[in-house]
């Protein structure tokens, strides 16, 4: 009997290793992958290949001077970039490993709290704050500041063309980052991507504050209006991958809302309960598409 029971022992523990070891197998395919269709793209010889420009914003992460002009406020992951760089996947492999380790829960346990904490506030760390008393500094340093995003994102000199053109016909006051992540997140992606210099601010999740506010609480884009100097929501334009979020913009009254949906399996996230909730949201399969559904801005 007590051979049985250890044999049971050392079954659970070497279950425990083999699927602990299956994260580190997830993220190493993911950054092989990338390498691999990165290897097929054409080789950026500019120089904002060579010389990326700092994150640097004009008005920092506000506040604004307050104005009748637009403001585009762009949301960041998954939009900004394309979810196909798989940067949403290696963070959820970060976010399940901090689950796992920190409140000691089974590889299940962990993926149903995870994804409970995401519907129900929209941003994991908020339940981990509220219901654990997790430091969100020390979760963001060890999921979002240690994504190897260098390895993953490269310039888009397409998508910085086109917002220095709506920079340049003057329509839009302001080009707003809109984000959930906490600022040094932010502010390493734009840098990756070329945009360093594009933006005027950043309205990010503060991880510092309890109790956090982010997408989708209304509270999060009254402070995104005031931050950016936003005098009039009908003058705010917004784009943002996710359901949740652009169904409350359009239900707080921003004037022109845009959801990127990139793949097709994502379509149903943009059906709300109604149809009501979906009226007058744009849709999107391709981030330079803003130039179809906006053209009055360029």
């Amino acid at each position: 009997m007590a051979l049985r029971l250890n044999e049971l022992k050392l079954d659970q523990e070497f279950e425990a290793k083999l699927l602990g070891d299956m994260d580190d197998v997830r993220e190493r395919a993911i950054l092989e992958r990338q390498a691999v269709s990165q290897a097929d793209l054409p080789s950026l010889s500019s120089q904002l290949q060579q010389e990326l420009p700092e994150a640097k914003f004009r008005y920092g992460f506000g506040p604004a001077p307050v104005d009748d002009k637009f403001v585009f406020f762009f949301d960041i992951d998954n939009c900004l970039y394309k979810r196909s760089t798989k940067i949403h996947d290696l963070m959820q492999i970060y976010i399940h490993r901090f689950f796992k380790k920190t409140l000691k829960l089974t590889d299940e346990e962990a993926h149903v709290l995870h994804n409970k904490y995401y519907k129900e506030y929209g941003l994991a760390i908020e339940g981990l704050v509220r219901h654990h008393k997790i430091d969100a500094l020390e979760y963001n340093k060890v999921v979002d500041d240690s994504l190897p995003l260098e390895k993953v994102l490269r310039p888009n000199p397409a998508l910085r063309e086109m917002l220095l053109r709506i920079k340049e016909k003057g329509v839009c006051g302001k080009l707003w980052l809109f984000t959930n992540a906490y600022k040094n997140h932010g502010m390493r992606v734009v840098r990756l991507l070329g945009l360093g210099d594009v933006f005027d601010g950043m309205t990010f999740c503060d991880y510092s504050e309890f109790p956090l506010t982010c997408k989708p609480m209304e509270a999060m884009f009254a402070k995104a209006l005031k931050d950016a100097g936003c005098k009039d929501k009908q003058h705010a334009y917004f784009v943002d991958d996710s359901g949740l979020n652009v169904r409350a913009a359009k239900k707080l009254g921003w004037g022109k809302v845009i959801q990127f949906v990139e793949r097709d399996e994502d379509l149903p996230d943009l059906i709300g309960e109604d149809d009501k909730e979906r009226e007058g949201i744009y849709v999107i399969r391709n981030i330079l598409d803003i130039e179809k559904v906006a053209a009055e801005l360029f």
